[in-house]
């Protein structure tokens, strides 16, 4: 007669089922010795919530407090108080001892990851009285252009590279509904807000998809909690990506929970094959139901192909490696998706999708090019130095937790293989393009769930059956301390990463509006001269004016520049344009600490361009100068 197995009873904090006891041996049936009783230990049930209080009170007193119109070298990092770090602290206190009654009271734990993503994210929202990162302001210029116009023009060729918008207007028609319902005058106004808004949409996807392998609420909200740690590259900010980003994970979210094939799973439906914390397989689906699934997320697949040109790349590369599970081997899926994208790239997106397959020759293969960060990937300076440096190690201690877990946790590898195939899928584009310099910042990115799932696996220990052994009471007590120690290296990691870099990030009001005369002065097919695009305004009228960033293109050629400045922009102007010159206080420390041009360079420039008979100084204020382009008849520039 077969022995069934006795169903395993949960343990106490409500983790993960428990394994069943092994019987006893050699002691003829009886039952074990009783072991002394340990002292129970105090439920502490006002604790988390007085902490949490503590904490946003802590963040709160701190806001008044910070002087974020003298940032300098370090950002608005030497700008934060004390009570701000302090804040964090108490915050990761709360979080950690909510942690521990998470499977009976995952509220708590919740609500410190939403707590968390205030004080990590809505200090610059709360303070600044302009926009944070000035090239946001091209969306906003966007909108406002599509309110205006009443009409997409995807075919239109338009400066600063500015078509791609409407060839993938998904997001800014969105925008303009936004701002059209709201009655508010530009999105300006919430602009700030969105890392906020993305994050709490983020937040239940999130907890979808960690729940598809993981029973344990412990190692669910500590994936949570790093990913908002580790998700300082700053591109949940009011642009298509973000949104994009929140679309293709809950695609992925949808795939791994219903559309498991049948007969796929086989022992990893068994709990005693399973890692203690690790969900069985999901209940596997019907071709049938798969067919209707595809149905159902075709409106999403096209959402994210109609916001943004990169995302729905990386949604076919991941559904691609799921293919290579037998778990998630949905050939008709990849292939909807990519006809989805193939039939947007050819007809909405067909002028950039062509001129990007007539650069693929020249990027191919290009490993070390095409994983630069930015146009030169040489930061200058205190602060953008320290950004670059925390912004890496974040990024290696992530990936050494979670590597740690996928040789120490086989089992739960095995079950959560797919989250793992998903998150190292984008790797290989770096050998396709380098996406403007953003391509590292998107790969890291799109593997970042799956890594912070695995780096959370490292440091929550299973919770154990009846028996423990004394390898894993040791693990219990070296992870008890590795636990905090890790999520407060984190934070303290985040916060360079994240803030290092915001005196090019802040613009005064003054500067915007220097910049928006500037603009309006000029005549429709007029040319504005920058040094890069990275200044507030930049792209106002960008459909009645050309653009030219000079200084975005190698350093040797800046260098050969500041030597004659005004005769090296003159010799490219084309002849009878309007041109205008606008050198801003963005521009200088932009440059300066993206390394475009050498120290001092800025100035020098200014100085030669305003000391020049070729420039005309229009407009000078302690934000900026406006110079006009004066040629004579002897010295007007041939055409670029």
């Amino acid at each position: 007669m077969r022995q069934h197995h006795q169903e395993p009873e949960p343990v106490s904090e409500g983790a993960v089922p428990a394994r069943p006891a092994a019987p006893d041996r050699e002691d003829g049936g009886r039952p074990p010795a009783a072991r002394p009783a340990r002292p129970a230990v105090p439920a502490l049930t006002w604790l988390p919530p007085a902490l949490l209080v503590l904490g946003l009170g802590l963040w709160g007193i701190s806001l008044p407090l910070v002087d974020f119109r003298s940032m300098d070298d370090y950002g608005l990092l030497d700008r934060l108080p004390v009570p701000f770090y302090a804040s964090l602290a108490v915050l990761t206190a709360g979080f950690l001892v909510a942690l521990r009654r998470a499977g009976t009271a995952p509220g708590w734990p919740l609500v410190y990851c939403v707590g968390l993503l205030v004080a990590l994210k809505a200090a610059p929202a709360v303070l600044y009285d302009s926009v944070r990162y000035p090239w946001a302001s091209k969306h906003d210029a966007v909108v406002n252009t599509l309110l205006g116009a009443g009409e997409l023009r995807p075919h239109a060729a338009l400066s600063g590279n500015m078509s791609a918008y409407d060839q993938w207007p998904g997001f800014f028609t969105l925008n303009a509904a936004l701002v059209r319902a709201f009655g508010v005058e530009s999105t300006a106004v919430y602009l700030n807000w969105a890392p906020i808004v993305l994050g709490l949409i983020l937040l239940p996807v999130l907890v979808l998809l960690y729940r598809t392998f993981t029973e344990d609420w412990r190692l669910v909200w500590t994936a949570v909690w790093i990913f908002q740690l580790a998700n300082w590259v700053g591109q949940d900010y009011l642009a298509p990506q973000g949104l994009a980003y929140v679309l293709h994970l809950t695609v992925l979210a949808v795939v791994l929970r219903h559309f498991v094939r049948p007969g796929s799973a086989g022992r990893l439906r068994d709990r005693t094959a399973l890692d203690p914390a690790a969900a069985t397989v999901p209940p596997a689906t019907s071709t049938r139901q798969r067919a209707v699934g595809v149905l159902v997320l075709s409106p999403l697949i096209l959402a994210v192909n109609a916001v943004h040109q990169l995302t729905p790349v990386m949604l076919c590369v991941v559904l691609a490696a799921l293919c290579l599970t037998r778990r998630y081997r949905n050939l008709g899926l990849l292939a909807v998706t990519g006809l989805i994208m193939l039939a947007w790239d050819l007809t909405m997106g067909r002028p950039l999708f062509l001129e990007t397959l007539g650069t693929l020759k020249e990027s191919l293969g290009r490993l070390t090019q095409n994983s630069r960060a930015g146009y030169t990937g040489q930061l200058t300076g205190p602060g953008p130095e320290l950004a670059g440096k925390a912004g890496i190690a974040m990024a290696l201690a992530v990936v050494l937790f979670a590597g740690i877990a996928v040789l120490a946790r086989r089992r739960l590898t095995r079950s959560a293989l797919p989250l793992l195939l998903a998150s190292a899928a984008p790797l290989p584009l770096f050998a396709v393009n380098d996406y403007g310099g953003e391509m590292l910042f998107r790969v890291y990115l799109f593997g970042l769930p799956g890594a912070a799932f695995f780096a959370a696996a490292a440091l929550v220990p299973a919770a154990g059956g009846a028996r423990r052994s004394r390898g894993a009471l040791v693990r219990r007590r070296v992870t008890a301390v590795a636990l905090p120690a890790v999520l407060l290296v984190l934070t303290a990691g985040f916060l360079p990463a994240y803030y290092g870099k915001d005196a090019m990030y802040y613009t005064p009001p003054a500067e915007s509006a220097l910049v928006t005369r500037a603009i309006d002065r000029m005549p429709a097919g007029g040319l504005l001269l920058a040094t890069s695009g990275s200044f507030p305004e930049a792209l106002h009228r960008y459909d009645e004016v050309e653009h030219w960033w000079f200084c975005e293109q190698e350093i040797p050629e800046n260098e050969r520049m500041l030597a004659d400045p005004a005769r090296y922009l003159a010799d490219r102007i084309p002849r009878g344009v309007t041109a205008h010159v606008v050198l801003t206080r963005t521009q200088d420390v932009y440059t300066a600490g993206e390394g475009l041009l050498p120290p001092g360079g800025f100035a020098l420039l200014r100085e030669r361009l305003a000391a020049s008979p070729l420039f005309e100084t229009v407009e000078e204020t302690p934000y900026g100068i406006v110079l006009a382009y004066t040629p004579s008849t002897t010295t007007a520039g041939g055409a670029s």
